[in-house]
């Protein structure tokens, strides 16, 4: 029956056939946004690949070339990030994310006053695009400039409630070690997507960092609740709660000793 069914109904099937090969088709289009989804949830190395597949597709693809040095620079890969936007740049001299990204390589790496003319380069070109302005921060950041403030508050009014703006910029001042400032914007970023498990745990980490230990304990919970395979949530709640037996043992013996 399935036989004579398959006769009968062939130009259907063939077109559903036909439809859902068109669907599973992997492109360009199909790699760039895989790489935001990755890049989204901190699958750096995997956006990076992705980024990579785009530019087979199309190799003058501005945006991906950008995205290549963003992700080296997520994974703290700053000289490959360096080396990358060189390369980005003998395409798109002029495109202003990548000579951010080329800026935020430079900075993380020692160099401030060549992150600070890529910088100024990257202001002076077409366009207003948050990223600049949190790349600009880095780079304000990492030469210890008070200034650096208004640029992620300058991100952010162009971007509102977006949460992964908001999360970008926390993980920034995270790097340069201003945690207090890190955690209103990872809060921030719980507050406009709290169903995303990175954002509980990046919170959880700034938390810790701040000496926050009951906070942190609630927030890495949230992390594994919501991704019960993110094993840098269930790592992190095991040093804490070791950090907590030690603070114990420690007071029982300087109790003992004391009497």
């Amino acid at each position: 029956m399935s036989r004579f069914s398959n006769l009968e109904m062939g130009g259907e099937s063939e077109g559903r056939a036909h439809s859902q090969s068109k669907a599973l088709v992997k492109d360009g289009v199909f790699y760039f946004s895989a790489a935001r989804e990755a890049f989204e949830n901190g699958d750096f190395r995997i956006a990076l690949r992705h980024y990579s597949k785009v530019l087979e597709f199309d190799p003058q693809h501005a945006a991906a070339w950008t995205g290549q040095v963003r992700m080296l620079i997520e994974l703290g890969e700053f000289p490959e990030a360096n080396l990358w936007a060189d390369k980005a740049l003998e395409h798109f001299p002029a495109e202003p994310e990548l000579l951010a990204a080329k800026a935020v390589a430079l900075g993380r790496t020692g160099d401030l006053e060549g992150a600070l003319v890529y910088s100024d380069a990257a202001m002076a070109g077409l366009g207003d695009s948050a990223y600049i302005w949190l790349a600009r921060g880095d780079v304000l950041l990492a030469r210890a400039e008070a200034r650096a403030e208004y640029c992620f508050e300058k991100a952010l009014t162009l971007a509102p409630r977006d949460w992964f703006l908001t999360w970008l910029a926390g993980r920034i001042q995270f790097f340069h070690r201003q945690f207090a400032l890190a955690l209103k914007f990872f809060q921030q970023a719980v507050e406009l997507n709290a169903g995303h498990f990175l954002l509980w745990l990046e919170l959880g980490q700034c938390q810790q960092a701040l000496g926050l230990v009951g906070s942190a304990k609630h927030s890495l919970a949230q992390a594994r609740q919501l991704n019960p395979q993110c094993q840098e949530a269930r790592l992190a709640l095991v040093r804490l709660s070791d950090a907590g037996v030690f603070a114990r043992l420690r007071g029982w013996w300087r109790q003992l000793f004391n009497r």
